[in-house]
């Protein structure tokens, strides 16, 4: 998560979509960096209502907007896939090695997920909270362009941006039940995106 206080601007890391190589170019310019514990890295709307925002407004920042990135919903489960089937996570309950995509997919739409399919929504990690507390302005992933346009034009500065945190190849295909499936349970995650789409183009 990064804080930039005079232009009133917090942009929240939605694990999985890119937000590391932002943290990189954008974190010199930001007036708070929160890099660690991932906790808090990857401080959903919920946490940041909670923990920072009371603080923000304790220091007299008024309405601070709020500005999140998401991805496809097969791309962001393809992502965390390929992350966890690296070396280091060999032999653990979240290692993805020796896993179909299919799989992964499936065990992700169950209610009783294991610890490899355990990563998470995206819709939760943004959904709004009850005093009004939400994002501002959601971006896809996939249009980068639009996502840089914005924070040049906020911020006032030029970003080039490093390849980070990129993780391995790995095939990404669905079955047509899986997909379906996936479609189905996580219909809101998709909806999202879309409407992302539309808020960012």
């Amino acid at each position: 998560m990064l804080v930039f206080w005079k232009q009133r601007l917090v942009f929240l890391a939605v694990p999985k979509t890119g937000t590391t190589a932002y943290e990189t170019a954008l974190a010199p310019h930001a007036s708070v960096s929160v890099l660690d514990p991932p906790e808090l890295k990857h401080a959903p709307v919920y946490r940041y209502n909670r923990f920072f925002r009371p603080m923000f407004e304790k220091m007299g920042a008024g309405q601070m907007d709020v500005i999140a990135v998401i991805r496809e919903p097969v791309s962001w489960l393809g992502s965390w896939y390929r992350y966890r089937q690296r070396p280091f996570l060999d032999g653990k309950p979240t290692s993805t090695r020796d896993l179909s995509f299919d799989a992964f997919v499936e065990a992700y739409t169950r209610g009783d997920q294991p610890a490899f399919a355990n990563v998470g929504s995206q819709s939760k990690f943004v959904e709004p909270r009850p005093n009004g507390t939400g994002v501002t302005h959601l971006f896809q992933y996939e249009n980068q362009a639009a996502l840089v346009a914005f924070l040049e034009d906020r911020l006032k500065v030029r970003l080039d941006l490093p390849r980070s945190n990129v993780s391995l190849s790995a095939p990404l295909s669905l079955s047509p039940r899986i997909d379906a499936r996936l479609r189905r349970k996580n219909a809101d995650d998709f909806a999202l995106w879309s409407a992302a789409g539309q808020l960012s183009c």
